[in-house]
């Protein structure tokens, strides 16, 4: 059973202990937060307090029954309606679909009680279980990464509107069994 709740002071140790464990799997997937990360990891949790508190952040830890951290998933730079959306879970945990329930809550939640109308992710072309995550939850690419937007290698942003429900259009999230390969998409003008 595992359920996804909003950061709590308290939440600190077990945050850490997620973040030690899966160091080197994150940092061969989505990139190592580096030493300082872990050297100061106290002040960056009061940071993210802080920015949970304030609004302009939503943190959410993915729990496990007796309260180990099974994952992270975030609403960051909340504003005029809109956050991107980041996430990682721990790598024992992968290919059993957590991922993709965890992000579906939270764009409900995004929706309902956030009060957001659009959702953006950054995925990375060649990470394929990020972007099956992001289009099983109604996520679609609309627009190349830039380099300074994630160095090294090629990637695409993806976007999902929601109605106040948190639902795509106020409608279920349709199942979708793989996402095909990205193609290179221009720019969207809104």
């Amino acid at each position: 059973m595992f359920e996804l709740l909003p950061v709590e002071v308290g939440h600190a140790r077990a945050v850490l202990a997620f973040e030690r464990t899966n160091r080197a799997y994150f940092a061969a997937t989505i990139g190592d937060r580096g030493d300082d990360f872990f050297a100061h990891f106290d002040d960056s949790w009061a940071t993210v307090l802080a920015l949970h508190e304030a609004g302009t952040c939503r943190f959410h830890l993915l729990l496990t029954e007796t309260g180990e951290v099974a994952g992270r998933f975030n609403l960051l730079d909340i504003e005029d309606g809109a956050a991107n959306v980041g996430y990682r879970l721990a790598q024992h945990l992968t290919n059993r679909g957590l991922a993709t329930g965890a992000v579906r809550t939270l764009c409900h939640r995004a929706g309902s009680e956030y009060r957001l109308h659009t959702l953006h992710a950054l995925a990375a072309d060649g990470n394929l279980p990020s972007r099956r995550v992001l289009g099983k939850n109604g996520f679609r690419p609309y627009r190349p990464a830039t380099a300074q937007e994630l160095p090294g290698e090629p990637a695409h942003w993806y976007r999902r509107r929601l109605s106040l429900s948190g639902h795509a259009g106020g409608t279920a999230v349709p199942a979708v069994p793989a996402v095909p390969a990205v193609p290179a998409v221009p720019a969207v003008e809104e």
